[in-house]
């Protein structure tokens, strides 16, 4: 018997073991310790075995037995075990989430001491009613009977000693267990640090997990320490190899004549950045010429960080695992070393560098007529910040300003002229555009919060991102038709259950969302967030309307953007900070080439480079969120007791969240108001008094006083002293005498 028979021979005994139940393709591999470099030959041997008939895969992915009864549904719930990823809360309850199913409720007892993350083994019990499911009144609950692999090998938190051993408190409240710590594995951590702990033991019934001080990261109260947990906490990579540091050394640090050779040179075109002012690692320069017919010319340059990073190489390996550049408040953490970011690759001004240019022909109405992709070369005339662009686009500019950048007055004329016509032409086919503020925090020099500000757009910020667009929609149209394989950046329509609650949450406001065919159109959507621009809920609204729509994601499929209203999109300009768009520089290098594309080489690894980018891409928006929600925190403990205004952002089953006008968020808990015995209204987004009929909704302004905060969980708290009353604040007698929620505060 030859090597393959024996491993289809040791397959099949695992799928006609008593205890097999279906598994993906990637389960297996975990089950029977099949490492990561030869996955593709279990995906051969898998394929010869369907082949023969001897096993079957299921319309979800997973395999079976040929003699299985299946159902045409759900052909994997014979046996009524599934595998899935387990996602874990503060309050020691938990959810499994199976491919793209209503997540599976586990309580508190049910978890077999899963870790968030986990990939676990779930047996269904039953459907129950209640307010846990996402858009739903009902949901399935399970038992956790197995934890097939752990996704957590470290926890960050705080060190507190006792006399002969330790806990470590976890930063992350999903995890609800201390992790108990012997004076042995100290390690030189003291009362009151923050540390990096590796588990020794995941702990059982009754037991706490065990681990062992790794890192020390500082005292809790030390500068920049609160930032660096969250960090760690994420396992962001901060650290290059030696490997990656040696291979930088043998990069130049300037061009060569051979190195331009072949490429179309743009230097005598007059190019420019326009970025903030902080910003180091430039990827992106522009340029605009008008043609003789009218149209415009406009070059998207891009740096080719492809010439520098070839695939394979420990630069390579390191930006594949990073996934992207992580811009916190203090600190950057970069994909690529600060010698190619902020050096080679970097579009500074006054020197050469290579780029891949998407040069676009665009005509009155901003409809590309035509465009060349090519290598090229370039040097940036000026580096310009948005702030300056702005000054010097507004009627009011400063007669200094406009002298210091006389020769570049008429481009910005015309980059504005040309902004302006490509954003009427996406607006027109009904891409959305959310337009609320966003939070700028200002940290002094101990990394303490001193100012919060709304982040304001201007038109230098919507020129970038107008010109951007233009370009990552080009590229993805053009390999798209090339039949090619390719990265794209899809979004998905939203779920039709989604856009029903929105629509009932829109009626609450007096307006009204028409569906049809049970489908909306982006530009249905667009519609209602012109209507309320100028209202003050707009801010609201559109935050809703963005919690309810999917999340975008990498694919190497096309399946179309649904907020930009495109048939295909991609991620092309940043190749510094994202690793999808180098990954679409190197495919694009390859069609100048004699041999083509490597199709068969990109059909093999572009799956799971867009699955990890997508991963490692909410991993860094999870860790900036948390940064700006404990800063936001930290701000506020300077004004405990004052008074504000805000706006009720949300309402839940446990309290009412008020938004200050310096986009502070903080909670009204329904256990402080005494003045009522409040039931939540979850179908109209609001609390009502049973006694006085008094009710808070969404989008009610209130007057608050801060009353307390809490740093562990980056929360904030508020007391309410009134509420702007207005039409509809008081609810109706008839309304008022519902049946009661089981959501609801103690009745003081």
């Amino acid at each position: 018997m030859n090597e393959l028979q024996l491993h289809k021979k040791r397959m099949m005994e695992l799928f006609h073991a008593q205890q097999y139940h279906p598994l993906k393709i990637k389960e297996i591999a975990i089950l029977l310790d099949i490492k990561k470099e030869n996955r593709l030959q279990l995906e051969q041997i898998l394929e010869e075995l369907i082949n023969e008939k001897q096993i079957k895969r299921t319309n979800r992915g997973k395999y079976i037995p040929s003699n299985w009864k299946t159902d045409q549904t759900h052909p994997d719930e014979t046996n009524e075990l599934f595998s899935g990823t387990y996602l874990a809360t503060s309050k020691g309850f938990g959810f499994v989430r199976i491919d793209d199913q209503e997540d599976i409720f586990i309580p508190q007892n049910e978890t077999l001491g899963a870790f968030h993350q986990d990939l676990v083994q779930i047996k269904i019990h039953e459907k129950r009613s209640g307010s846990f499911s996402k858009g739903s009144m009902h949901h399935r609950t399970a038992t956790v009977v197995k934890i097939l692999q752990r996704s957590t090998t470290q926890v960050v938190g705080l060190l507190h000693i006792t006399k002969h051993f330790a806990f470590v408190i976890p930063d992350d409240t999903k995890f609800t267990k201390d992790i108990f710590v012997e004076e042995k594995n100290f390690h030189g951590a003291v009362e009151g640090q923050k540390v990096v702990v590796r588990l020794i033991h995941y702990g059982s019934k009754g037991k706490n997990p065990e681990g062992e001080v790794i890192e020390i990261l500082g005292h809790k109260n030390d500068p920049g320490v609160d930032i660096l947990s969250i960090v760690k906490s994420h396992e962001i990579p901060t650290q290059f190899s030696q490997e990656v540091w040696k291979e930088i050394s043998q990069i130049p640090s300037t061009l060569t004549k051979q190195e331009i050779i072949g490429r179309k040179d743009f230097r005598s075109i007059k190019t420019v950045t326009i970025d903030g002012e902080d910003a180091l690692d430039l990827d992106d320069a522009i340029s605009v010429v008008q043609l003789d017919n009218g149209n415009y010319q406009l070059g998207v340059h891009i740096a080719d960080v492809s010439h520098y990073v070839q695939e394979g190489s420990a630069i390579d390996c390191e930006a594949r695992k990073r996934g992207t550049s992580v811009y916190l408040l203090d600190r950057v953490i970069p994909m690529l070393p600060q010698q190619l970011s902020n050096g080679i690759c970097s579009l500074n001004e006054g020197v050469d560098r290579l780029t891949q240019s998407c040069i676009m022909e665009i005509d009155a109405e901003g409809n590309v007529v035509d465009y060349e992709i090519v290598k090229s070369v370039i040097c940036v005339d000026r580096r310009m910040s948005y702030s300056t662009v702005y000054n010097l686009l507004s009627k009011d500019c400063p007669q200094q300003l406009k002298e210091e950048y006389q020769a570049f007055l008429e481009t910005f004329e015309m980059f504005q002229k040309l902004s302006e016509k490509i954003r009427k032409k996406r607006k027109l086919r009904g891409a959305l555009d959310f337009n609320f503020p966003e939070a700028k925090i200002i940290l002094d020099s101990n990394g303490r919060p001193k100012d919060i500000k709304p982040y304001e757009r201007n038109c230098a910020t919507d020129m970038i991102e107008d010109f951007m667009l233009l370009a990552n929609e080009t590229v993805a149209a053009h390999f798209y038709w090339q039949h090619v394989p390719f990265l794209y950046r899809n979004h998905e329509a939203p779920d039709e259950e989604k856009m029903t609650t929105f629509s009932s949450f829109l009626a609450g406001f007096g307006h009204s969302l028409h569906t049809q065919n049970k489908e909306v159109h982006p530009k249905k959507l667009q519609g209602v967030l012109e209507q309320l621009e100028q209202t003050e809920h707009y801010a609201i609204i559109s935050r809703v309307l963005l919690r309810s729509m999917k999340q975008a994601r990498y694919s190497h499929t096309n399946a179309g953007h649904f907020g930009l209203a495109s048939p295909c999109y991609t991620h092309f300009t940043s190749p510094i900070r994202r690793y999808p768009d180098l990954q679409i520089h190197r495919i694009i290098s390859e069609t100048f080439q004699k041999e083509g594309v490597r199709e068969e080489h990109y059909e093999k690894i572009l799956p799971d480079i867009a699955k990890y980018a997508s991963e490692y891409e909410r991993r860094a928006q999870e860790a900036e969120r948390e940064v700006m929600k404990y800063k936001k925190a930290q701000f506020m403990c300077k004004h405990i007791g004052e008074e504000y205004e805000g706006i009720i952002c949300g309402v839940t089953k446990w309290g009412i969240f008020v938004e200050l006008g310096n986009l502070v968020e903080g909670l009204i808990r329904l256990g402080d108001l005494r003045d009522d015995y409040y039931i939540y209204d979850e179908m109209h987004y609001r609390v009502v008094g049973d006694l006085m009929k008094r009710s808070y909704c969404l989008g009610q302004r209130v007057r608050i006083v801060v009353k307390d905060v809490d740093l562990d969980s980056s929360t904030v708290s508020f007391g309410i002293l009134s509420a702007a009353l207005k039409e509809g604040n008081e609810v109706p007698p008839s309304e008022g005498k519902q049946k009661k929620s089981k959501s609801h505060n103690k009745k003081r």
